[in-house]
């Protein structure tokens, strides 16, 4: 197993950082070299359970497809992780990157209104809360959410409960959970830590994600899906019948990964589509 980390040749990228002292993060931006004027602007968040990972593996994440195939412009943010810094530290830094896109546009060579927000695992679980802090706060209008196989749930679902999949299981999610929340009343979880504890879904972006059926997130990525279809927004799911989680970044060759790249690419290319 290997996640590549070496930039490919068809884009270019800048290392920089926003924000002062204990709330400077770090930030990748990545540029195709053939960017169109006026591009698209992605927020990729890396995956790692809120205790591990690093911007960098955006590179190996399904942002680098919309790089190629949408022109868009991908920033991500090496947010603070949580054995050092539990909630709210990484959706804070996350928000604040998603609000320096904003007010850099011009520096970006993007439009601020083609803004995607997505990103894998907790990574998929921070793009929930974005979007939904992004809503709430009403300053900057994301066009889609991207938030793939997403760790959304503290508590436990009928399929994170006594789960055995490869890569990420019950034990690894208890530990993350407990390290992320550590600092929370654990009887009143804040929707930006946890946003299965969200009631109210009207308004947020159309969503798009996929999941592997033997997975720890199988059932609260359903769950969100079936919460903004009946508050009205646009959410689509895949099902893939596998119980490796991040197959598609692990194993990006096989048959089961090639299959959800493929549909990956096929909606996310109709996200600006001339029927608007």
């Amino acid at each position: 197993m290997h996640i590549d980390l070496i930039k490919p040749n068809y884009c270019v990228a800048k290392k920089t950082h926003i924000g002062k002292g204990k709330n400077k993060t770090p930030i990748l931006i990545v540029t195709p070299k053939n960017k169109p004027e006026k591009a698209p602007c992605v927020l990729w968040i890396h995956g790692g359970g809120y205790v591990i990972g690093l911007k960098e593996l955006v590179y190996s994440s399904r942002a680098m497809d919309l790089l190629q195939n949408l022109g868009a412009v991908v920033v991500s943010p090496g947010y603070r992780l949580a054995l050092l810094n539990p909630y709210p530290a990484a959706i804070d830094d996350c928000y604040a990157t998603l609000l320096w896109i904003k007010e850099n546009a011009d520096y970006l060579g993007i439009d601020p209104d083609k803004i995607i927000v997505g990103g894998e695992s907790a990574g998929g679980g921070l793009c929930v809360a974005v979007c939904m802090k992004a809503r709430d706060e009403g300053k900057v209008k994301i066009k889609y959410q991207l938030p793939l196989y997403p760790m959304l749930d503290n508590y436990d679902t009928d399929t994170s409960w006594n789960n055995h999949g490869k890569i990420w299981n019950t034990t690894f999610n208890h530990f993350a959970w407990n390290l992320y929340l550590k600092n929370t009343d654990k009887d009143n979880i804040p929707i930006y830590a946890s946003p299965a504890r969200q009631t109210n879904f009207k308004d947020l972006p159309p969503c798009y994600t996929f999941v592997g059926k033997g997975e720890p997130f199988y059932h609260e990525t359903l769950s969100y899906v079936e919460n903004l279809l009946e508050a009205g927004v646009k959410a689509d799911v895949d099902i893939y019948d596998t119980n490796v989680h991040a197959f598609d970044m692990l194993f990006p060759r096989s048959e089961v990964s090639k299959k959800a790249i493929d549909r990956f690419n096929e909606v996310t290319l109709t996200i600006f589509g001339e029927q608007e």
